[in-house]
């Protein structure tokens, strides 16, 4: 079987020897879990299906829906692909997401950031917006992996912004880190905002709806397994 080095920072290290953590079965495991949410975007090749996100499983449903705006708008347009601006658009006309309370949390108007995105040229003409450009198809990849990095089983539209923020070549990224958004900074707001919400629920309803609220994601998923595996 062949070997990856994994190297981490000093204090870290030290951490996990003295705790006795077994890091080989938490890197492949989390390995499996990029592999398989970037290789479902990869496959997202031809957007003019019924559900271009059907194969997005990862995503929550309003992630997937701001996709879906994010199509819709580069149609409008008459773009021949989905860019980064798109699903830019997508997570603002979307309107109850978390990332705009992000974008608010660090001083980014979302207003100018619509102004900023509708500000720019139109670029290539096109037929249907067929595909993902190759900068939206990064920042995608990279909302991916900012959803693994902050440990999160899901992929929500706050992970997007991350994505779209991280992503150096995209207009979308242009616009925000423009407006002053970077990703340390984001990513701090976004626990930020996550801690708070489980805080809120916890207030409300007692832990428990806490928990349940955070694992409501994860259930929908495998009541979905066991219909397919004809377990229901």
């Amino acid at each position: 079987m062949p070997k990856i080095n994994v190297y981490l920072p000093d204090d870290l290290a030290d951490s996990v020897k003295e705790i006795g953590l077994p890091v080989s079965a938490i890197c492949q495991r989390a390995l499996e879990q990029s592999v398989k949410r970037v290789t479902a975007i990869r496959a997202v090749g031809d957007l003019t299906g019924t559900d271009p996100t059907a194969g997005l499983v990862a995503f929550t449903q309003r992630a997937r829906e701001v996709v879906r705006l994010a199509i819709t708008a580069a149609r409008d347009r008459g773009a021949a692909e989905v860019g980064t601006r798109d699903l830019l658009l997508g997570l603002l006309t979307e309107g109850e997401n978390l990332a705009l309370r992000v974008l608010t949390a660090i001083d980014v108007d979302p207003t100018r950031v619509l102004q900023g995105v509708r500000g720019l040229p139109s670029g290539a003409a096109g037929t249907s917006a067929a595909r993902f450009s190759v900068t939206a198809a990064n920042a995608l990849e990279l909302t991916v992996v900012e959803a693994l990095t902050l440990g999160h089983n899901y992929v929500g539209c706050e992970h997007l912004l991350l994505g779209l923020v991280a992503e150096p070549d995209g207009a979308a990224g242009e616009v925000l880190r423009g407006l002053g958004a970077e990703s340390k900074q984001v990513r701090h707001a976004v626990s930020a905002a996550l801690a708070g919400y489980v805080q809120l629920r916890a207030n409300q309803g007692g832990l428990a709806a806490a928990v349940s609220t955070a694992l409501e994601p994860v259930l929908r998923r495998l009541d979905k397994l066991e219909e397919k595996v004809g377990l229901k």
